[in-house]
């Protein structure tokens, strides 16, 4: 798998070294907000190890980004996608709190769309955002992307039932 680039941005597999940036992500209360409940570090540490094995276009595991600013090398964020069908695939992000608002969520979402419809044979990419969401459904909406729906109580989340706003974006839609 090949790093991607931007302007401003280096996008490159995740590696072992990357585990305290990872392990740092998904502790963050204000990251996780929407995303999960606390997590041991050994559930953390199995979900890095499952997104270090070698990626091509089709494996069953997440593609796992680390987004990094060139010039500093300083990690940002994650990004990727995960195969949901032979042509069809779930887009994920977070990003540090001191990365966002930036524009660095969109300036990798964009690469990774373009990398997903011409070199990963994606046809429609997907994402599913915890209702209330608002900077990721910006981010989607921005890129592209569509709500398709709503899925009324969804997903359990700190102690209740919450919506999950469903999203798509079609290879024929994208403006690269």
């Amino acid at each position: 798998m090949p790093a991607l680039s931007t302007v401003r941005l280096t996008c490159s597999p995740l590696q072992e070294s990357d585990w305290p940036f990872f392990l740092a992500l998904q502790q963050h209360p204000d990251v996780m907000r929407f995303v999960a409940e606390d997590r041991s570090v050994a559930d953390i540490r199995e979900a890095f190890v499952s997104r270090l094995a070698p990626w091509t276009p089709g494996s069953a595991h997440w593609l796992c980004l680390v987004v990094r600013d060139t010039a500093s090398q300083t990690p940002l964020g994650v990004t990727g996608y995960i195969h949901r069908e032979d042509d069809c695939a779930e887009v994920g992000f977070l990003f540090a709190p001191s990365a966002q608002g930036k524009g660095y969520g969109f300036e990798s979402l964009q690469a990774l769309c373009e990398f997903a419809f011409n070199q990963g044979g994606i046809r429609r990419l997907t994402a599913t955002v915890t209702a209330g969401n608002i900077a990721s459904r910006a981010l989607l909406e921005k890129t592209g992307f569509r709500l398709e729906g709503e899925l009324r109580e969804s997903y359990f989340l700190s102690g209740r039932w919450h919506n999950d706003w469903l999203f798509g974006l079609l290879k024929h839609e994208f403006q690269a």
